[in-house]
C-alpha cells in the first residue's frame, strides 16, 4: 500500500512539474492572442488614417496607424488589448478623434503586420519606448496622452512612469498580473510568470494625472483591481466606475464618452 501510494505521488508530482514547465515555456500563448495580417493587407476605416512602420532594437518592424483629428489638440497613444489587430482596434479611434485628439495605435509584435514574436516583458517595454520617442518628434509631451486598455494598461502605466506625458488613462486595468494569476491559477507558482506588469508599482512613479475607468460588471478583470490601484493615487488622480459596463465595448459607452469629454476639454 505504501509503495503504491509513493508511485502515485511520484506520478502526480511528475505531471504537475510537466504542467508548470509547459506553462512557463508557453505563457505567451496564454497571455497574448494575436491575429496576423499579410503585409499587403489594406486597412479600411470611415475616417482618415496614415500607416507607419517603425524599426525597433532587433531590427523588427512594428506597424501602427495614426488617425488625425480636425483641429487637433494633441495625441492619444492607444495601447490595445491582448487579442486581434489594428484592423478591428482601429474602429475605436473615432471616439477620440471626435474630441479633437489624434490617435496613434500600435500592433504589438506578432499582431497584425508587426514582425517578430513576444518573448519578454522588457522587450515590449523597449518597443513601446522606441515608438513613444518617435511620436515625440511630432508632438510635444505636453500634448501626449497615454491610454491603455486591458493588457495594455500595464504597458501604458510603465510608459507613463518613465516619461512625462500630459495624462495617463487606464481602461479596465489589473492591479498586476501576479495577482491575477493567483486568483485564476492558484495551484501554479507565481515565480514562473515572466510578465509581472506591476501597474501598482508603476503608478507610484507617475507624475502626471491618472484617470481610471472600470465597469462594475467586468467579467474579465474585476473592478476590485481598480479599487486597489486607487490606493496608489495622488490627489489629482481619478477613478470612474461605469455602471453596468462589462470588459468589452467601453469606448462606445455613453457615460464613458461623457466623462472623457469633460476630462479632455479641461
Amino acid at each position: 500500500m505504501k509503495k503504491g501510494f509513493l508511485i502515485l505521488l511520484s506520478i502526480l508530482v511528475g505531471l504537475y512539474t510537466l504542467i508548470v514547465g509547459a506553462l512557463y515555456f508557453n505563457q505567451e500563448k496564454v497571455i497574448f492572442f494575436p491575429q496576423k495580417l499579410t503585409k499587403s493587407y489594406v486597412f479600411k476605416f470611415d475616417q482618415k488614417f496614415e500607416e507607419f512602420n517603425i524599426k525597433v532594437n532587433d531590427g523588427k518592424i512594428l506597424n501602427g496607424l495614426l488617425f488625425p483629428a480636425d483641429s487637433s489638440k494633441g495625441l492619444i497613444f492607444y495601447l490595445h488589448g491582448n487579442a486581434g489587430n489594428l484592423g478591428s482596434w482601429g474602429e475605436v479611434a473615432e471616439t477620440y478623434t471626435k474630441l479633437h485628439y489624434d490617435v496613434f495605435m500600435l500592433d504589438y509584435r506578432s499582431f497584425g503586420k508587426s514582425e517578430g514574436v513576444i518573448n519578454s516583458q522588457n522587450q515590449l517595454f523597449e518597443d513601446h519606448q522606441i515608438v513613444y520617442s518617435e511620436l515625440k518628434k511630432r508632438y510635444s509631451e505636453s500634448e501626449i496622452i497615454v491610454l491603455g486598455y486591458s493588457i495594455g494598461t500595464g504597458f501604458a502605466a510603465k510608459l507613463a512612469a518613465t516619461n512625462h506625458p500630459k495624462l495617463l488613462i487606464l481602461q479596465a486595468p489589473y492591479y498586476n498580473l501576479t495577482e491575477m494569476m493567483k486568483q485564476r491559477f492558484s495551484f501554479i507558482p507565481t515565480f514562473i510568470l515572466k510578465y509581472k506588469l506591476a501597474s501598482n508599482e508603476y503608478l507610484k512613479s507617475c507624475k502626471m494625472p491618472v484617470v481610471i475607468f472600470h465597469g462594475n460588471k467586468d467579467e474579465v478583470i474585476k473592478y476590485d483591481s481598480s479599487l486597489k490601484l486607487k490606493e496608489e493615487f495622488k490627489k489629482q488622480d481619478t477613478l470612474i466606475i461605469l455602471e453596468g459596463q462589462g470588459h468589452n465595448g467601453m469606448s462606445d459607452n455613453p457615460d464613458y464618452k461623457l466623462a472623457l469629454r469633460k476630462i479632455l476639454t479641461k
